[in-house]
Protein backbone atom coordinates (compact mmCIF):
# COMPACT_ATOMS: atom_id res chain seq x y z
CA UNK A 1 0.00 0.00 0.00
CA UNK A 2 1.46 3.66 -0.97
CA UNK A 3 2.69 5.51 1.97
CA UNK A 4 1.53 9.41 1.49
CA UNK A 5 3.28 11.89 3.79
CA UNK A 6 5.49 15.04 4.03
CA UNK A 7 9.36 14.51 3.35
CA UNK A 8 12.63 16.76 3.26
CA UNK A 9 15.53 15.51 0.97
CA UNK A 10 18.28 14.47 2.39
CA UNK A 11 21.01 13.03 -0.76
CA UNK A 12 20.03 12.76 -4.44
CA UNK A 13 22.18 10.79 -6.73
CA UNK A 14 21.83 10.34 -10.44
CA UNK A 15 21.25 6.54 -11.10
CA UNK A 16 20.79 5.75 -14.93
CA UNK A 17 19.77 8.11 -17.56
CA UNK A 18 16.98 9.32 -15.74
CA UNK A 19 16.25 8.07 -12.71
CA UNK A 20 17.27 9.13 -9.14
CA UNK A 21 18.18 7.18 -5.90
CA UNK A 22 16.72 9.64 -3.00
CA UNK A 23 17.07 9.18 0.76
CA UNK A 24 13.96 10.96 2.00
CA UNK A 25 13.17 11.89 5.94
CA UNK A 26 9.32 11.53 6.75
CA UNK A 27 7.60 11.31 10.11
CA UNK A 28 5.81 7.98 8.35
CA UNK A 29 8.87 6.47 7.29
CA UNK A 30 12.02 7.78 8.59
CA UNK A 31 14.76 7.94 6.64
CA UNK A 32 14.23 5.78 3.36
CA UNK A 33 16.08 5.48 0.38
CA UNK A 34 13.75 5.34 -2.70
CA UNK A 35 14.28 5.16 -6.72
CA UNK A 36 12.13 7.86 -8.71
CA UNK A 37 11.91 6.54 -12.19
CA UNK A 38 12.11 8.89 -14.97
CA UNK A 39 12.80 12.18 -12.12
CA UNK A 40 15.36 13.55 -14.01
CA UNK A 41 13.19 13.96 -17.60
CA UNK A 42 9.10 13.52 -16.12
CA UNK A 43 7.76 17.12 -15.00
CA UNK A 44 4.28 16.12 -14.41
CA UNK A 45 5.67 13.69 -11.36
CA UNK A 46 8.56 15.87 -10.10
CA UNK A 47 8.06 19.38 -11.31
CA UNK A 48 11.14 20.56 -9.83
CA UNK A 49 10.56 19.21 -6.85
CA UNK A 50 13.32 17.17 -5.74
CA UNK A 51 15.97 19.19 -4.30
CA UNK A 52 16.85 20.69 -1.05
CA UNK A 53 15.49 22.86 1.46
CA UNK A 54 12.15 22.02 -0.29
CA UNK A 55 9.12 20.65 2.05
CA UNK A 56 7.57 17.62 -0.10
CA UNK A 57 4.11 16.01 -0.29
CA UNK A 58 5.22 12.39 -1.13
CA UNK A 59 3.84 9.16 -1.91
CA UNK A 60 6.43 6.63 -1.53
CA UNK A 61 5.55 2.83 -2.82
CA UNK A 62 7.23 0.36 -0.23
CA UNK A 63 9.34 -2.74 -2.08
CA UNK A 64 7.96 -6.09 -1.71
CA UNK A 65 11.61 -7.66 -1.39
CA UNK A 66 13.81 -7.18 1.60
CA UNK A 67 16.44 -4.96 0.92
CA UNK A 68 15.19 -3.82 -2.25
CA UNK A 69 14.33 0.32 -2.66
CA UNK A 70 10.94 1.83 -2.46
CA UNK A 71 9.84 3.69 -5.19
CA UNK A 72 8.89 7.53 -5.16
CA UNK A 73 6.07 7.30 -7.31
CA UNK A 74 4.91 11.52 -6.56
CA UNK A 75 6.31 14.76 -5.10
CA UNK A 76 4.37 17.72 -4.44
CA UNK A 77 6.01 21.44 -2.93
CA UNK A 78 4.25 22.11 0.25
CA UNK A 79 7.06 25.08 1.32
CA UNK A 80 9.87 26.31 -0.73
CA UNK A 81 12.96 27.38 2.31
CA UNK A 82 14.51 30.20 -0.22
CA UNK A 83 16.44 32.25 1.81
CA UNK A 84 18.81 29.18 2.70
CA UNK A 85 19.88 28.79 -0.97
CA UNK A 86 20.88 32.39 -1.14
CA UNK A 87 22.95 32.96 2.05
CA UNK A 88 25.89 31.14 2.20
CA UNK A 89 26.00 30.91 5.90
CA UNK A 90 22.49 29.53 6.27
CA UNK A 91 23.24 27.48 3.05
CA UNK A 92 26.26 25.59 4.84
CA UNK A 93 24.80 25.13 8.32
CA UNK A 94 21.32 23.56 6.87
CA UNK A 95 23.28 21.28 4.30
CA UNK A 96 25.38 20.37 7.02
CA UNK A 97 22.28 19.52 9.20
CA UNK A 98 21.05 17.75 6.92
CA UNK A 99 24.11 15.71 6.06
CA UNK A 100 24.18 14.50 9.45
CA UNK A 101 20.18 13.15 9.76
CA UNK A 102 21.41 11.38 6.12
CA UNK A 103 24.74 9.86 8.09
CA UNK A 104 22.85 9.00 11.77
CA UNK A 105 19.30 9.08 11.36
CA UNK A 106 17.60 5.05 11.02
CA UNK A 107 15.48 3.44 8.87
CA UNK A 108 12.23 2.99 10.64
CA UNK A 109 12.22 3.25 14.26
CA UNK A 110 9.22 3.98 16.62
CA UNK A 111 6.03 6.12 15.41
CA UNK A 112 7.29 8.83 18.05
CA UNK A 113 10.50 9.21 17.29
CA UNK A 114 10.23 9.65 13.56
CA UNK A 115 7.97 12.08 13.86
CA UNK A 116 9.96 14.20 16.41
CA UNK A 117 13.12 13.73 14.00
CA UNK A 118 11.35 15.02 11.24
CA UNK A 119 9.69 17.90 13.32
CA UNK A 120 13.23 18.90 14.45
CA UNK A 121 14.45 18.97 11.15
CA UNK A 122 11.95 20.62 9.45
CA UNK A 123 11.44 23.41 12.59
CA UNK A 124 15.33 23.50 11.93
CA UNK A 125 14.81 24.48 8.50
CA UNK A 126 12.66 27.49 9.74
CA UNK A 127 14.94 28.63 12.55
CA UNK A 128 17.68 29.21 10.10
CA UNK A 129 15.49 30.63 7.28
CA UNK A 130 14.92 33.72 9.81
CA UNK A 131 18.26 34.08 12.18
CA UNK A 132 21.50 34.59 10.45
CA UNK A 133 23.66 31.58 11.42
CA UNK A 134 26.78 32.24 14.43
CA UNK A 135 28.83 29.46 16.18
CA UNK A 136 26.51 29.46 18.98
CA UNK A 137 23.56 28.75 16.89
CA UNK A 138 25.04 25.74 15.46
CA UNK A 139 26.08 24.01 18.27
CA UNK A 140 22.73 24.70 19.36
CA UNK A 141 21.09 23.29 16.81
CA UNK A 142 23.60 20.25 16.03
CA UNK A 143 23.02 19.25 19.84
CA UNK A 144 19.59 18.97 19.28
CA UNK A 145 19.79 17.41 16.32
CA UNK A 146 21.75 14.53 18.10
CA UNK A 147 19.01 14.50 21.33
CA UNK A 148 16.83 14.08 18.29
CA UNK A 149 18.72 11.25 17.24
CA UNK A 150 18.67 9.75 20.39
CA UNK A 151 22.36 10.49 20.86
CA UNK A 152 22.07 13.12 23.76
CA UNK A 153 25.28 13.57 25.85
CA UNK A 154 24.65 13.53 29.62
CA UNK A 155 25.52 17.05 30.41
CA UNK A 156 23.83 18.27 34.12
CA UNK A 157 25.70 15.14 36.35
CA UNK A 158 29.10 12.84 36.05
CA UNK A 159 27.99 10.06 33.14
CA UNK A 160 30.45 7.89 35.09
CA UNK A 161 28.78 7.84 38.93
CA UNK A 162 25.82 10.20 38.81
CA UNK A 163 27.13 12.66 41.34
CA UNK A 164 27.33 16.21 41.46
CA UNK A 165 29.83 18.24 39.23
CA UNK A 166 30.68 19.92 42.75
CA UNK A 167 35.03 20.53 41.91
CA UNK A 168 35.62 24.11 41.70
CA UNK A 169 36.46 25.31 38.18
CA UNK A 170 36.15 23.52 34.51
CA UNK A 171 34.77 20.08 34.61
CA UNK A 172 36.43 17.58 32.39
CA UNK A 173 34.03 16.31 30.01
CA UNK A 174 34.63 12.71 27.74
CA UNK A 175 33.44 12.46 24.62
CA UNK A 176 33.65 8.21 24.69
CA UNK A 177 31.75 8.09 27.77
CA UNK A 178 29.28 10.66 26.68
CA UNK A 179 29.17 13.23 29.42
CA UNK A 180 31.12 15.24 32.10
CA UNK A 181 33.06 13.77 35.19
CA UNK A 182 33.40 14.57 38.60
CA UNK A 183 36.37 15.11 40.47
CA UNK A 184 36.76 11.31 41.99
CA UNK A 185 36.06 9.79 38.32
CA UNK A 186 38.51 12.39 36.26
CA UNK A 187 41.29 10.76 37.85
CA UNK A 188 40.98 7.58 35.82
CA UNK A 189 40.67 8.73 32.53
CA UNK A 190 42.64 11.08 30.26
CA UNK A 191 41.97 12.71 26.68
CA UNK A 192 39.13 14.63 28.39
CA UNK A 193 37.71 18.27 27.43
CA UNK A 194 38.13 21.21 30.09
CA UNK A 195 34.64 23.21 29.76
CA UNK A 196 33.17 25.36 32.17
CA UNK A 197 30.01 24.17 34.04
CA UNK A 198 28.44 27.06 33.12
CA UNK A 199 28.61 26.28 29.21
CA UNK A 200 27.32 22.74 30.15
CA UNK A 201 23.94 24.75 31.57
CA UNK A 202 23.27 26.52 28.50
CA UNK A 203 23.38 23.36 26.64
CA UNK A 204 21.22 21.30 29.24
CA UNK A 205 19.12 24.35 29.14
CA UNK A 206 18.72 23.94 24.72
CA UNK A 207 17.15 20.56 25.12
CA UNK A 208 14.29 22.21 26.24
CA UNK A 209 14.08 25.07 24.67
CA UNK A 210 11.79 26.12 21.29
CA UNK A 211 13.62 25.86 18.47
CA UNK A 212 12.63 29.32 17.88
CA UNK A 213 13.56 30.76 21.34
CA UNK A 214 17.42 29.26 21.12
CA UNK A 215 18.48 32.72 20.52
CA UNK A 216 17.49 33.69 24.23
CA UNK A 217 20.38 31.75 25.53
CA UNK A 218 23.94 33.74 25.89
CA UNK A 219 26.86 31.91 25.40
CA UNK A 220 30.09 34.00 25.87
CA UNK A 221 32.87 33.90 23.27
CA UNK A 222 34.57 31.67 25.28
CA UNK A 223 31.49 29.51 25.88
CA UNK A 224 30.87 29.61 22.10
CA UNK A 225 34.35 27.84 21.55
CA UNK A 226 34.20 25.23 24.04
CA UNK A 227 30.48 24.62 23.36
CA UNK A 228 31.22 23.70 19.96
CA UNK A 229 34.29 21.92 20.48
CA UNK A 230 32.23 19.57 22.83
CA UNK A 231 29.44 19.28 20.35
CA UNK A 232 31.52 18.57 17.29
CA UNK A 233 33.66 16.21 19.07
CA UNK A 234 30.72 13.94 20.47
CA UNK A 235 29.42 14.19 17.17
CA UNK A 236 32.52 13.53 15.27
CA UNK A 237 32.59 10.31 17.95
CA UNK A 238 29.47 8.92 16.77
CA UNK A 239 29.50 9.74 13.08
CA UNK A 240 32.94 8.21 12.82
CA UNK A 241 34.74 11.33 11.64
CA UNK A 242 34.04 14.49 9.37
CA UNK A 243 30.94 15.36 6.98
CA UNK A 244 31.78 16.16 3.66
CA UNK A 245 29.81 19.79 4.14
CA UNK A 246 31.75 20.32 7.35
CA UNK A 247 35.47 22.07 6.29
CA UNK A 248 32.65 24.27 3.94
CA UNK A 249 30.69 25.32 7.29
CA UNK A 250 33.82 26.02 9.10
CA UNK A 251 34.96 28.76 6.20
CA UNK A 252 31.68 30.37 6.14
CA UNK A 253 31.85 30.58 9.94
CA UNK A 254 35.41 32.06 10.13
CA UNK A 255 36.98 29.06 11.54
CA UNK A 256 40.00 27.08 10.70
CA UNK A 257 39.10 23.66 9.10
CA UNK A 258 38.21 21.22 11.39
CA UNK A 259 41.04 18.41 12.18
CA UNK A 260 39.87 14.63 11.62
CA UNK A 261 39.06 12.53 15.26
CA UNK A 262 41.89 10.90 16.90
CA UNK A 263 40.44 7.72 17.58
CA UNK A 264 42.94 7.24 19.99
CA UNK A 265 41.71 10.23 21.88
CA UNK A 266 37.82 9.25 21.56
CA UNK A 267 37.48 5.89 21.57
CA UNK A 268 36.26 3.96 24.96
CA UNK A 269 38.82 2.47 26.70
CA UNK A 270 39.53 -0.69 27.32
CA UNK A 271 40.95 -3.26 30.46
Amino acid sequence: MAVRTQALLLRSVAFGESDLVVHLLTPATGRVTAIAKGARRSSRRFPGTLDFFNELRVELEPSRRPGAMARLELARLVRVFAALRVDPVRFALASYLLELLDRLAPEGGAIRDRAALFGFALEALKVLETRAPDLALRALLELRALAALGLCPELACCVRCRGPLDAPGPVSFHVADGGPLCAGCEASHDGALSVHRGTLRTLEQALHFDLGHLSRLGLSAEGQQEAHRLVQRFRRFHACGELRSERFLDTVLGLPPGSPRDPQRDSPRRA
